[in-house]
């Protein structure tokens, strides 16, 4: 006679059980401070009365400094009939658990900021000082840098749609400056019928160099571009969709198209500074009246005669030679880089109010871990680490 085997667990343990899925995340709401810019000549502010509207209607509060909108022509009613809350208190904004800036903010702001805020802005490493990172890691701030985001498929988001900018303004500027009303040649840039196209030289062939070549070609113009990356040169050929001259730099087969050129346009950019490949000598042969737009004047520029001018006063001449080296071009086009950079904060923004959290959301989102450099007053960034000699963590030690 068989014995009964006897089973630890009841018949209804037995049974196949559902699959027990995650519970649904609660939906956080955020508190968002957008100050006005202080930075010298900076317009753009980093969300749209329009983006303000529809994360106020999922719940979300804002508080925003008065003419904060102003540089790009938003005005304080649009932004508080979008749901917004106008304060003429500085201090009010930057209580706020999280801060939008477009420049990163001064050692005076950060003494404003609460403790363990989250703070979204550029960081613009080259110009920060190691008293800046002392600051925030005193706060124990969250810091994110838009401009080192990426998203999944690698690409620095708000870099190249700000670069994209700066490539078809730096054509825009450059016909602007050759009218004769602005001591230039007098020459229209575009393709009239029985005269001979304007010709234009790029340096680089990254996004700005491409805008820069779509938009003058786009105007009819001759275009040459010089890089020494024959990939760069290839996917450039590529993204415009037709053949146009391209070389590696080689100095005599540059110095004869500068000779003969009406536009030149830097848009080269080094891991520190930007290279120079433009000799003075070289400007010295360039044709009177022509003009010289360097985009890479905020790495140190391309060209040897490059100085740093203003959005007051663009330009200077040298050898006869129109030079505009403003180092924060989209700026000028203000409304247009702030709907740029609104487009791509506002997912984020949404996206951490849907995760719960700015925590949840960090711990699964690679685009934003990539972006932060500071978590909880911690450097977990090691460029800046390497460049400020500051100790740092790897940002997924943090979070086990």
């Amino acid at each position: 006679m068989s014995k009964k085997i006897t089973s630890p667990f009841s018949k209804h343990e037995l049974i196949p059980q559902e699959e027990t899925l995650e519970v649904i995340k609660q939906k956080g709401e955020l508190v968002i401070g957008i100050p006005k810019e202080t930075h010298y000549q900076e317009k753009r502010v980093c969300l749209t009365p329009d983006a303000v509207a529809a994360l106020t209607n999922q719940g979300h509060k804002f508080i925003i400094e008065t003419g904060a909108g102003e540089g790009a022509n938003f005005s304080d009613n649009e932004y508080s009939e979008a749901g917004a809350k106008i304060s003429y208190d500085v201090k009010e904004v930057f209580a706020c658990h999280i801060i939008l800036k477009v420049e990163p903010p001064s050692l005076d702001e950060i003494k404003l900021i609460n403790p363990q805020s989250i703070l979204f802005s550029a960081l613009q490493l080259k110009t920060q000082s190691k008293k800046y990172f002392e600051a925030l890691a005193s706060k124990r701030i969250t810091a994110v840098a838009f401009d080192y985001i990426r998203d999944e498929h690698g690409i620095y988001s708000v870099v190249k749609s700000l670069s994209e900018i700066a490539g078809t303004a730096s054509i825009l500027i450059a016909a602007e400056m050759m009218s004769k009303d602005n001591a230039g040649n007098g020459l229209l840039l575009g393709n009239i019928s029985g005269v001979p196209p304007t010709e234009v030289v790029i340096l680089g062939a990254g996004t700005v160099a491409e805008f820069a070549a779509r938009s003058a070609i786009g105007l009819g113009a001759n275009v040459k571009v010089f890089d020494n990356s024959l990939t760069k040169l290839r996917s450039l050929q590529h993204n415009l969709g037709r053949p146009i001259y391209t070389s590696t730099i080689q100095p005599k087969t540059l110095q004869k198209a500068l000779m003969r050129c009406d536009i030149a346009i830097g848009a080269v950019r080094g891991n520190s500074r930007s290279p120079v490949l433009v000799t003075e000598e070289m400007v010295e042969q360039m044709k009177t009246g022509s003009v010289i737009v360097d985009v890479s004047i905020d790495r140190g520029g391309c060209f040897e005669t490059s100085e740093v001018t203003t959005h007051k006063n663009p330009t200077i001449e040298k050898y006869g030679v129109i030079h505009y080296c403003v180092p924060n071009i989209p700026s000028r086009y203000s409304r247009t880089a702030s709907v740029s950079i609104s487009n791509i904060f506002t997912p984020y923004l949404s996206n951490i109010a849907e995760e719960g959290g700015f925590e949840n959301a960090v711990r699964f989102d690679k685009s934003l871990q990539k972006g932060m450099y500071f978590y909880h007053g911690i450097l977990t960034n090691k460029t800046v680490a390497d460049w400020f000699n500051i100790p740092f963590r790897d940002i997924n030690l943090l979070f086990l």
